[in-house]
């Protein structure tokens, strides 16, 4: 590990199962600091979640709603550009958009939505739609090949894919948390003809639930030998579940020390990867900042409005501001950077 070797799967179960976690996060720590020396960057970003009306009901999921559900809703197209436009005047370079898997909006609407959004500034990075979306776009709504609905969404604006939907890779788990999702292997079907498309994505891990230890390297590997693959990802954002108000609440939500642990452990085994994030709204700022100590290089960006996990149950801010995510990092040792969506710096 501190050789720069890859370590493999038997020495990733010793790691995850080590009761020494300093020890574990100054080993990734070496790592982080060999791939990105003292910085850590953030990014001015908006999340929009244009809808949350979805054909699925995975359980893990407080998000999703029928359209006669009380919490359902969906955002016109006007009102999602004057929300990005006021966010541009804050300085934001990157809209984060995800949704449910909406089962009447046509095709049309979302392209109209990629161009009038496109229209609001050329340089604004349009970081769009998880895997599941992408297939049920291309199979359901547009009924054309994967390859000719990225292109038509690309055409219309489209800049990058999220890595959401990933959860655990696991078939068993999967049936559990989120039955009639994709499968592991259509997930990243979607990834692998992107990249090789010239696209990229960022790539996730659910954890926290029913997974075993084995279950997360699993991912971890999968994720890997992708990774060895296309070269697409530009980082992994792993996040603990929030079950609070999902079907899984009985669940206890993992532990500060589990947070810490599985990003380390992800950073060792990820030797392919060149940034991991700390993402701050599911973990807390407080947490995110420590974890700038056991392997991880970001912290996510301001976000603003994330409906996703406070709909589960989440208690920290929507909303953090460019100051405050510089003062976290400087405290915690690290030179600040902010970043664009490809991980590229800006300025310090």
């Amino acid at each position: 590990m501190i050789a720069a070797e890859r370590i493999e799967e038997d020495e990733a179960v010793r790691l995850y199962r080590s009761t020494d976690i300093n020890a574990v996060g100054l080993i990734a720590n070496i790592v982080r600091e060999r791939k990105n020396g003292n910085r850590a960057t953030y990014i001015l970003n908006r999340y929009i979640n244009y809808s949350n009306i979805c054909i699925l009901s995975c359980q893990f999921c407080a998000f999703g709603a029928r359209k006669r559900d009380p919490h359902a809703f969906e955002l016109a197209i006007p009102e999602i550009v004057q929300t990005t436009r006021q966010s541009l005047s804050r300085g934001i370079t990157e809209v984060h958009m995800v949704g449910g898997l909406h089962p009447t909006l046509p095709g049309e609407w979302y392209l109209k939505l990629l161009r009038s959004l496109r229209a609001l500034d050329p340089g604004l990075h349009i970081k769009a739609f998880t895997a599941i979306e992408i297939r049920h776009l291309a199979e359901r709504i547009f009924k054309m090949p994967l390859s000719a609905t990225f292109q038509i969404l690309r055409d219309a604006g489209l800049n990058s894919l999220t890595g959401g939907g990933a959860e655990i890779f696991d078939p068993v788990v999967r049936d559990k948390i989120c039955r009639g999702k994709e499968t592991a292997e259509e997930w990243k079907e979607v990834h692998r003809l992107w990249h090789k498309m010239g696209g990229r994505s960022t790539c996730t891990m659910l954890f926290g639930h029913i997974e075993t230890i084995e279950n997360r390297i699993d991912h971890l590997r999968q994720l890997r030998e992708l990774q060895d693959e296309t070269g697409g990802f530009t980082g992994f954002v792993p996040f603990a579940f929030v079950p609070e108000t999902t079907e899984l609440k009985h669940i206890k939500p993992a532990s500060g020390l589990d947070q810490l642990r599985n990003l380390a452990v992800s950073r060792i085994y990820l030797d392919n990867f060149d940034h991991i994030t700390g993402y701050w709204i599911a973990m807390t700022l407080p947490l995110a900042q420590i974890s700038l100590s056991y392997g991880v290089d970001d912290l996510h960006g301001t976000l603003m409005e994330e409906k996703i996990f406070h709909m589960a149950g989440s208690k920290t801010p929507q909303e953090q501001t460019k100051a405050t995510l510089e003062r976290t990092i400087r405290e915690a040792g690290r030179e600040p950077m902010q970043r664009d969506s490809y991980y590229r710096p800006i300025r310090a």
